[in-house]
């Protein structure tokens, strides 16, 4: 298999955290990438790049971004629990326009996903890909929907989607949840790399995180991609185990603090309702 995309690829989101670290390391491997995000990209843009600053929410713009490429990154929009109202034009709206673009083109769809799709969930429970939905917010409502109109598109157009559950990628383990969900930058790189090479991939669901001996997460679609996790979060084990807050419901949920944020419920919510499968 080749170790760089033969055509331009499209990478959403560049001048967030994860983006930038995307559009550092796949330029440097030789990828050609058309950057896009709605603020301006904060790095000196890298050789074999161009950076365009625009909304998911203006369907004409990401048409034209798209051109050409055959695989978008989709790594924008809120990347927090905020407002229905903040999520709905960049993460439903702006999606929609995603999708659109890849149908024209014939483009892969690599979309930033997130566990904050299955946040209600609570720890004690193993899941695999094809889990029940448990949403802990809008922000997770919003990346459920994303994964159901990657279905639908490959469904009725025949779009390859790949929705990488992400965990919490970020420089080091902060507290005891991230033991469970961590993703390195290695890791994730790796990650979009194989999701973008692999030659079939039809719809996919891969959660993303390390080789964590706590992990939350079974089963996937990491086989039909070839990628496994080289990294773990065990070596923070003894420094942030004890790591952990003094809230029952944050500290019950995968989902971890999202779930407290506008929690109203005077019980915990209970398992029945929507057991694993």
């Amino acid at each position: 298999m080749a170790d760089r995309p033969a055509r331009p690829v499209l990478l959403t989101g560049a001048s967030g955290a994860l983006g930038r670290v995307l559009a550092r390391t796949l330029a440097a491997a030789g990828w050609s990438l058309q950057l896009t995000d709605i603020l301006p990209f904060p790095d000196p843009v890298p050789a074999g790049a161009s950076f365009t600053q625009a909304d998911l929410a203006d369907g004409v713009a990401i048409l034209r971004l798209a051109e050409g490429c055959r695989t978008i990154l989709h790594f924008g929009g809120v990347s927090v629990e905020r407002p229905f109202t903040e999520v709905f034009a960049p993460n439903f709206l702006g999606l929609y326009h995603i999708y659109e673009a890849a149908r024209r083109e014939k483009a892969r769809v690599v979309f930033a996903s997130s566990n904050h799709t299955i946040g209600f969930y609570e720890r004690d429970v193993r899941l695999d890909h094809d889990c029940q939905f448990r949403p802990d917010g809008y922000y997770g409502v919003s990346k459920a929907y994303g994964e159901l109109m990657g279905r639908m598109y490959w469904d009725k157009h025949g779009v390859e989607n790949v929705n990488l559950r992400i965990g919490g990628s970020r420089p080091k383990v902060d507290d005891a949840r991230t033991l469970s969900i961590y993703l390195s930058y290695a890791d994730l790189v790796r990650l979009v790399t194989r999701a973008t090479l692999a030659p079939h991939v039809g719809t996919l669901v891969i959660w993303g995180a390390s080789n964590n001996s706590r992990g939350f997460w079974g089963k996937d679609g990491r086989d039909v991609i070839g990628w496994a996790p080289e990294d773990s979060a065990d070596p923070f084990i003894p420094e942030q185990a004890g790591n952990v807050s003094n809230s029952p419901v944050e500290e019950r949920y995968q989902g971890g603090r999202y779930c407290t944020i506008g929690y109203s419920r005077a019980e915990p919510s209970p398992r029945e309702i929507f057991p694993p499968r």
